[in-house]
């Protein structure tokens, strides 16, 4: 049997236990509703475990998640037991879904050289081949109806020296994919991936004068188009077509010599105060997704609860919660 404890061990323990709980989660918290953007997090930006990731949203004050991966499958991978158990959690943490991070055409482009970026291995738990793309949009365009979205991000090739001989016939790859999208109430958000043949704002610019289809929109990612050596704002954002920015990506870079390198939200160079400013100021309305990649603090988790803070405060610096 324990001995009695005093009362003043009471109330240090009380106290400790008090500041270790504002500590562990609710410090985080934030009231996000009167936010003009769709705050969110990529959920396996936080972790594989859905249900922790869905807690860790809910910690930061989120309603919205983006939805990649989770149990070590690609989104796409999902049986129906998975789905199923994924809308109960989605439900018990009171999330709804910004859109389906699908990897659709994150392929090499046929007949064309063999992409350097090309990987030697899934990433993101993603396995599907050219002549598998058709199934990657069907399939995508299902999960979205299931979990009540109406955004399926994709991409356009992985990037090619020079990909001006291949140019016409990937916009005309993309628009069908996108009318096809769009017949069934889904949009289509085209990611700049550095990676991709649309990786700067200039491209995603061109890319978008060149499919005319509402059905197809921007996801913009400013992350990405800064370790292209663009400055992303305002310099590339002012090059975009603010109607057809559907979506939006936040991390941070760093440079480091001469390679970039992924920074915690408010530790690199990337004007997150400004960019939410122009965005809040041409009634911009949808998601703003964390998309951490940096794990700098050592673990997934811990490195978006960092960086999380970094976006919020620029979110509030902005004005825009």
């Amino acid at each position: 049997m324990s001995p009695p404890v005093s009362r003043r061990e009471f109330v240090a323990g009380f106290t400790v236990a008090a500041a270790s709980s504002v500590f562990s989660g609710t410090s985080r918290a934030a009231d996000l509703t009167k936010s003009p953007f769709r705050i969110s997090v990529i959920n396996d930006e936080i972790s594989q475990d859905f249900e922790r990731a869905c807690s860790v949203a809910s910690e930061f004050g989120m309603e919205w998640i983006e939805l990649r991966g989770m149990w070590n499958k690609n989104v796409l991978d999902l049986d129906v037991q998975e789905i199923s158990e994924s809308e109960r959690l989605l439900k018990k943490y009171h999330l709804r879904v910004t859109d389906i991070a699908s990897p659709l055409f994150k392929v090499d482009w046929p007949g064309a050289p063999k992409s350097k970026f090309s990987p030697k291995q899934d990433q993101f738990n993603a396995h599907f081949g050219f002549d598998q793309q058709d199934q990657v949009l069907d399939k995508s365009i299902e999960l979205a109806k299931a979990f009540g979205t109406d955004r399926v991000r994709c991409f356009d090739f992985w990037r090619l020296d020079d990909p001006k001989l291949y140019r016409a016939e990937m916009n005309e790859k993309l628009r069908r994919a996108a009318e096809k999208a769009g017949k069934h109430g889904i949009t289509l958000v085209l990611e700049n991936e550095a990676a991709c043949n649309t990786g700067t704002g200039k491209e995603a610019a061109e890319v978008l004068a060149a499919v005319q289809t509402p059905s197809l929109m921007l996801n913009w990612d400013p992350g990405n188009a800064a370790t292209l050596g663009e400055t992303p704002y305002p310099n590339s954002y002012d090059l975009l077509p603010k109607n057809r920015i559907g979506h939006c990506h936040c991390k941070d870079v760093v440079k480091n010599g001469d390679k970039y390198e992924w920074a915690a939200v408010g530790k690199g160079f990337v004007d997150w105060v400004g960019q939410f400013k122009a965005l809040k100021k041409v009634g911009y309305h949808h998601a703003v997704s964390l998309e951490t990649h940096w794990r700098g603090a050592g673990s997934a988790e811990e490195s978006t609860i960092q960086s999380w803070a970094g976006m919020k405060q620029a979110l509030q610096k902005a004005q825009a919660l």
